[in-house]
């Protein structure tokens, strides 16, 4: 009998049975599950199973969270089934068959955006700042705007429309090239259909509108003797572009599959491209203009009818759940044809004042919590970083694990998003979610932004205080049930087990709710930090024994002699290198001293293959712990630094 048999048999009925389990594996810390039937799950059951942490859903696999023995309850758990594991890419691959048709796409939008959303905020930050050089008369200067009042500012605002162009007018080749790259097509030959979508050669698309069809047909076609192709430029749209890049794909796909390997350099590249240009200018570019122009000729109706009022506010409270799953990338498309369409959006400084409200509500916490200097190295980095557009650390740092916060950043979000709606408050561009957004804001709505900025950070934060103190969506953070430490008594008969860890990789420290794993950052494998290493190198932070060195190589577990269970995992998802890139100067059951290396890596290869090289340090057994972080956020760390304390409770 293995030692998880009675919790593996357990596990097997909560999830439904042998017979809904489409696909099983495991990684350093979790079971994987694919099933046929999510709703067949029992997760109160899972919950009261010893061994268990955790579970969530992500991406169509159905996750229990075990730990460090993982490894162990997986063998137990085949055993027990008598299901044969398979690899984590087939996994996946499986995991597809659970995720339905808006799942998908959303997936989809979000990983075509991502790669070329830093672009888009930067371009975002640079029109927000020429628009104060150029468009806002300033009282000091007489009226005049900084331009009209200077030559070298002048010069400057000339300067960076190159910046500002490039970015938003020749967007299809960003969105073109980021499909190519997703889905394994040429990239080279995104960016060069994304360049025929945009080229000189065609009539700008902010001219379009401007320009008399009978110029258009006379001076902008081009005339093949028995049909005429309009030559129009698809500068700043979205959907066009995506459907050419989607178009390119799957003739580069059905080409490779059907051309000889011996020619395919050859014709592959000239029948997908060639088609996909041609299909572009004739059907999917003017098709993907009008149903952009449909999408966002109603959000802007939406936004600008009698009831734009409530539009607003139901948007506004529900930003932040639709960032939690997801939803929120659909609105990067929407946002862009706006600006195409009407030259400003009415969206985007919504979606903005979320990020301020949820900020909001952490500074609330912290106010309410002051003195409690280990949650605080979460919460203050989490507030700064919403105010500067990443909600992210405040939501799953904190406002998600009280709920109070979260509730009242959504009213507050929502009552700010109805003001900025009710006076007609539009943004030229996209650009950073927060404090920062007010640049992008038109210079004639900068009082009325200002104003629902002060909404999104005062109603948040006296709701919160109120909830908390009300007890209104408050099970964990009463105020009755808060234990007040005392400094009197006598603390002679206290020995608790101190373990001091020194830092086992040299670089910079942050919290671990600043991860990118949802497993790490939301503290299920126990307490800890987050490094972002400057050399590939992993040396034992005390004196103990390698407990665990998983085959993969990318994460290995350490138990010192006073009994702390400490994992370090080296990068994000790095599983999935199958141990390329990874050295191991140490075996499972080695004892080890401080300082000595363990684990070699190379980041630049980790990081060329598309991964992350923040390691997590986690205390796992942080229920029989009371882990301490000794270093402030940010800061610089070496081997030879202690970064946590560890007190047996």
């Amino acid at each position: 009998m293995g030692k998880y048999d009675k919790d593996t048999r357990e596990l097997l009925e909560a999830v439904g049975g042998k017979a809904n389990i489409s696909a099983v594996t495991h990684c350093l810390t979790r079971m994987r599950f694919v099933l046929n039937e999510s709703e067949k799950v029992d997760e109160k059951r899972i919950e009261n199973i010893p061994s268990v942490k955790g579970m969530f859903t992500n991406a169509g696999q159905f996750q229990v969270i075990i730990g460090n023995d993982v490894a162990v309850f997986y063998n137990d758990f085949v055993a027990a089934s008598g299901i044969k594991g398979v690899s984590k890419d087939a996994a996946k691959a499986a995991a597809k068959q659970n995720q339905n048709p808006l799942q998908r796409a959303i997936t989809m939008l979000a990983e075509i955006f991502t790669p070329i959303l830093p672009a888009i905020i930067v371009g975002g930050l640079i029109l927000g700042f020429r628009n104060i050089l150029e468009a806002v008369p300033m009282g000091w200067l007489n009226g005049q705007t900084i331009v009209e009042a200077s030559t070298f500012w002048n010069g400057v605002n000339g300067f960076l429309w190159l910046p500002g162009e490039a970015i938003f007018h020749f967007l299809p080749v960003g969105i073109t090239w980021s499909i190519a790259r997703k889905m394994g097509a040429t990239e080279i030959l995104g960016i060069v259909l994304g360049i025929t979508l945009v080229s000189p050669q065609l009539l700008n698309a902010y001219a379009v509108n401007s320009t008399a069809a009978a110029e258009i047909a006379k001076n902008w076609t081009w005339d093949f003797g028995f049909f005429t192709v309009d030559k129009i430029g698809y500068q700043a749209q979205v959907i066009p572009a995506m459907l050419a890049g989607f178009l390119f794909v799957y003739l580069e796909r059905f080409f490779r599959k059907h051309i000889p390997e011996a020619v395919s350099m050859i014709f592959v590249p000239f029948f997908s491209l060639l088609p996909t240009i041609l299909a572009a200018h004739i059907v999917l570019g003017p098709v993907g203009w009008k149903i952009g122009t449909i999408i966002s000729s109603v959000v802007n109706a939406g936004l600008t009818s009698s009831f734009s009022w409530l539009f607003g506010g139901v948007l506004g409270a529900l930003t932040s759940p639709l960032v939690i799953t997801g939803l929120h990338h659909t609105t990067l498309a929407i946002d862009s044809q706006l600006i195409a369409d009407f030259g400003s959006t009415n969206l985007w400084p919504i979606l903005c004042l979320s990020n301020i409200a949820q900020g909001a509500s952490v500074l609330a916490v912290v106010f309410a919590h002051r003195g409690n200097k280990k949650e605080e190295q979460v919460s203050i980095p989490s507030t700064i970083s919403a105010w500067l557009g990443v909600t992210e650390p405040a939501m799953f740092g904190i406002n998600l694990k009280y709920t109070y916060p979260f509730i009242a950043a959504m009213i507050g979000s929502g009552i700010a998003g109805l003001f900025v709606t009710l006076f007609k408050v539009r943004a030229l561009s996209i650009g950073v979610g927060g404090l920062p957004g007010i640049l992008s804001i038109r210079p004639q709505d900068y009082l009325i932004f200002l104003i629902g900025m002060v909404i999104a950070i005062v109603v948040p934060f006296f709701l919160t205080l109120m909830f908390r103190r009300a007890g209104v969506f408050n099970k964990i953070d009463r105020i009755e049930e808060e234990i007040v430490p005392t400094l009197g008594g006598d603390q002679s008969e206290k020995t608790d087990t101190i373990v001091e860890l020194f830092s086992p990789i040299p670089g910079v420290i942050h919290p671990l709710s600043s991860s990118k794993d949802p497993v790490f950052s939301e503290g299920m494998m126990g307490q800890g930090v987050v490094i972002e290493p400057s050399e590939g190198k992993v040396v034992a932070p005390f004196d103990g024994q390698v407990s665990l060195l998983f085959p993969t190589k990318h994460a290995l577990g350490l138990v010192s002699p006073g009994g702390i269970e400490v994992l370090i995992h080296i990068g994000i998802d790095t599983v999935q290198l199958d141990g390329n890139h990874f050295t191991s100067h140490v075996k499972q059951g080695d004892s080890v001293k401080k300082g000595q290396i363990l684990m070699e890596f190379d980041m630049e290869a980790i990081k060329a293959a598309g991964y992350e090289v923040q390691t997590p340090v986690i205390v796992t057994n942080s229920t029989q712990f009371h882990v301490d972080s000794l270093i402030e956020a940010a800061s610089k760390v070496t081997n030879e630094e202690k970064i946590l304390l560890a007190t047996e409770l």
